[in-house]
């Protein structure tokens, strides 16, 4: 007698497609505030006078505070309610944006270094000389007191960054349950063959949140951090210069109240769903059952039982040997090693590389910002996107996913490779980048910023106040520059008579300049525009591997521990792969800074002008270096999973005899010897 079973038909709005629409939401809100973070490094560093390498360590504490509390929330928050901790997340993502803002409104006005402090403000009359003949040099020499260098510190609220620490670091808290319990729920309750399309379509919905972040940041930077506090007229420099700091604080308000709204949803939510796509007698059956899926098997493992009911004590002791279960796993282990060095090269060149276009061609921090939010993202959606089409159109294992991985990985490695030798020569900067004669000489000393032409000029070596003069070079000061006279104010303010234009081999129409840094030649526009279409391309092929990638994760471990292999996954690779990363890459960028900037209170600022080709070499070598070593885990990690793929076959294919011979005598089952030897140690590698 045969029991007719209707398969439960989904309706248009069910529970679980509102669960992947807020997951799209969350991943759009998380993500626009994560990438506003990133696009605001430049300016926070600028504001608090701090160099790359503590600015690096201030943008890994939002992996530190995964690292507090990811462990524990991956897994007893997935035998708690999952949604409501997400939602739970978001309102403490939204109070860290909000306490990031806060050094903003307790700090006093921003005061960019400049030596014009001197000269008249009168309009159109010619002001004090630039070139002061009768001023000693004791401002270079002084040094302050304990006393006047804890009070000068205090009032200009230098310590104040602990905020964006904090703040960023209670981001990273709240964080944390949001991949790991999402993704898990979202896998336990829909049809295996729609997991890696809702993956993909989740990622594409976030990647949309950068795109906007960088627009944000973009437009920030481009606003004075100080706007409606003070007369935009009487600021000397505009979003070009590399003392300007944009409105940073603005866009942590903005994202910190698109978090909040993200957040609802999840608190409207059931603890758990029922199964997608299944019959109405296993939808009564099965409606509170935990995770289960299709996985490979590893040596150690062994089909998992339905659990039983539990309690929290009964948890935390199963804690220790469900972790000793999970590192057993070596392709697990494969898959983390793999993951969180490619993560260092990602992290270190994401949050360098606005910093790194702003200097190897000569773009503004906002534009640079703009660039990557307009053009390398849409091709990261895009490439997200055909990762998952992919993967749902061939319906791929495990090991096409690893082919799709490795090939996106080494076609992105290439495109990299050729932006090395998409350069530009430095900016031509008198005493830095190229003699006063306009010879190329660079240099790290700041004696060589003296010259026949400003030594009678009493000038001060620690100021960055750039001017350009008509021969197309940059000084790094009025008086630097020999300038005699100046007139006009603010921003019109024009230089006379400046003794060191002359002193330089190259043509010049008169002997004044202008405020602000000379532009790149024309020909490094075309460079940086080459530079972006490789970009970008590379963008699209790497991000063509992100979707095969967590199915390979999900596809790895055993049902029981997935909610915690994500944790322990996102935890070591965010420990070992996002802290570190933007301190040893801030490191090594500090180290070819050619003009460092000078603080109110004297101490040593943010580095203002770097030497090309010693940040690209540092900058880009270190990312090939790490993404080369990943390559070759790849190879490693590939090889076990082809290994685990045949032993998976071969089981199935014993499987199905054993099925076909249930009906067949005793004495009549005859077995091949490689299958009876299969059976004894279904572990061991055999072939047949």
């Amino acid at each position: 007698m045969s029991v007719e079973q209707k398969t439960a038909r989904e309706p248009c709005c069910s529970k679980l497609k509102m669960f992947l629409a807020a997951m799209c939401f969350v991943f759009f809100a998380k993500a626009f505030q994560g990438s506003y973070m990133k696009s605001s490094i430049t300016q926070i560093e600028r504001r608090f006078d701090i160099p790359s390498s503590l600015i690096g360590f201030i943008d890994g504490s939002f992996e530190i505070g995964n690292l507090l509390v990811i462990a524990f929330v991956s897994y007893f928050g997935a035998k708690l309610h999952r949604p409501r901790l997400i939602g739970a997340g978001c309102l403490l993502m939204a109070m860290g944006s909000f306490i990031t803002a806060a050094p903003h409104f307790f700090q006093g006005l921003y005061k960019y270094e400049t030596t014009l402090s001197h000269l008249s403000a009168s309009n159109g009359t010619e002001s004090a000389l630039p070139c002061l003949t009768n001023v000693s040099l004791a401002q270079d020499h002084e040094i302050p007191t304990a006393e006047s260098q804890a009070e000068c510190e205090k009032a200009a609220s230098s310590s104040l960054w602990l905020f964006v620490f904090l703040g960023n670091m209670l981001r990273g808290v709240g964080e944390t349950p949001v991949m790991p319990l999402g993704l898990s729920y979202l896998d336990d309750f829909s049809r295996q063959e729609n997991t890696a399309f809702y993956l993909a379509l989740i990622q594409t919905v976030g990647i949309i949140g950068p795109m906007f972040g960088f627009m944000l940041g973009s437009f920030c930077a481009k606003l004075y951090v100080d706007i409606g506090a003070v007369n935009l007229d009487t600021i000397n420099i505009n979003h070009k210069d590399t003392r300007w700091v944009g409105a940073w604080w603005l866009g942590f308000l903005i994202t910190g109240g698109v978090m909040i709204l993200a957040g609802i949803p999840f608190w409207f939510l059931p603890k758990s769903l029922p199964k997608q796509g299944e019959t109405e007698t296993e939808k009564k059956l099965n409606v509170l059952e935990g995770e289960q899926d299709r996985f490979i098997p590893d040596n150690n493992s062994t089909p998992p039982n339905k659990p039983a009911p539990v309690t929290m004590v009964a948890l935390a002791k199963d804690f220790l040997p469900s972790l000793k279960k999970l590192f057993s796993n070596k392709t697990y282990l494969l898959i983390m090693c793999t993951g969180f060095i490619q993560v260092n090269g990602f992290i270190g060149m994401i949050t360098f590389k606005p910093k790194f276009m702003e200097q190897a061609y000569g773009q503004s921090a906002s534009r640079a910002i703009f660039m990557i939010g307009i053009f390398n993202l849409p091709a990261v959606a895009l490439g997200i996107v055909a990762g998952g089409f992919i993967m749902k159109k061939f319906k791929l294992n495990v090991l096409g996913a690893a082919k799709i991985c490795i090939g996106a990985s080494v076609l992105a490695f290439s495109s990299m490779l050729i932006q090395y030798f998409l350069q530009c020569d430095n900016s031509q900067v008198a005493g830095l980048t190229v003699s006063y004669q306009g010879a190329p000489e660079v240099s790290y000393q700041k004696n060589t910023l003296i010259s026949q032409c400003n030594i009678g000029c009493s000038c001060s070596l620690k100021h960055w106040d750039p001017i350009c003069a008509s021969n197309g070079m940059t000084y790094a000061s009025p008086c630097l520059a020999g300038c005699q006279t100046s007139t006009g104010v603010g921003r019109e303010m024009v230089f006379h008579n400046c003794t060191c234009i002359g002193e330089s081999s190259f043509p010049y129409a008169n002997m004044s300049a202008v405020l602000g840094q000379c532009p790149r030649k024309n020909d490094c526009d075309y460079m940086f525009k080459f530079y972006m279409v490789v970009s970008v391309i590379g963008a699209f092929i790497s991000a063509c591997g992100a979707t095969p990638g967590y199915i390979i994760l999900l596809r790895t471990i055993t049902p029981e521990l997935k909610s915690l292999a994500l944790g322990m996954y996102m935890l070591v690779v965010r420990t070992l792969g996002g802290i570190p990363p933007p301190i040893y890459f801030g490191a090594l960028i500090d180290r070819t800074c050619l003009k460092w900037g000078t603080k109110q209170c004297g101490g040593r600022g943010a580095c203002r002008i770097y030497e090309t080709g010693a940040f690209r070499n540092s900058f880009l070598g270190l990312v090939y270096g790490l993404y080369a070593a990943s390559y070759l885990l790849w190879g490693v990690l590939y090889n076990r999973l082809s290994h685990l793929q045949k032993k998976l076959t071969l089981k199935e294919q014993l499987k199905a005899q054993e099925q076909d011979g249930s009906g067949v005598s005793n004495g009549n089952g005859n077995v091949p010897s490689a299958i009876v030897k299969c059976n004894e140690n279904p572990d061991q590698e055999t072939t047949i």
